[in-house]
């Protein structure tokens, strides 16, 4: 017996609210919000790509943790996400060699 293990490509919005533990109603309401990414079918459902999952945990940590309203969650993951990709330029770059390794330490 032959069995195809399929890659999930996409979540649906009752799979995915599932897998968050939220309610359906909460997932869309943070769609609306920006807060969540999903694509929108032609028939109206909202579908999710799997790494939205670990996002919509990271929203759930933020909001528990820091006690944050939806607007401030935005904000504050914005900016973690921006000093997230300068640190990784940061880490790309070649590092300075010091002056008094070149001029010699007194």
């Amino acid at each position: 017996m032959n069995v195809a293990l399929e890659r999930v490509q996409r979540l649906d919005l009752d799979c995915y609210a599932d897998a968050v533990g939220l309610h359906p109603e909460v997932v869309e309401r943070l769609v609306t919000l920006g807060l969540l990414e999903a694509v929108s079918e032609n028939a109206g459902g909202l579908w999710f790509a799997p790494s939205e999952v670990a996002r919509c945990f990271r929203l759930q940590r933020l909001r528990a943790n820091l006690a944050l309203n939806y607007a401030a969650l935005g904000v504050v993951v914005d900016l973690l996400d921006r000093i997230a990709g300068l640190e990784a330029e940061l880490r790309k770059r070649p590092r300075p060699v010091e002056a008094s390794h070149m001029t010699g330490a007194l």
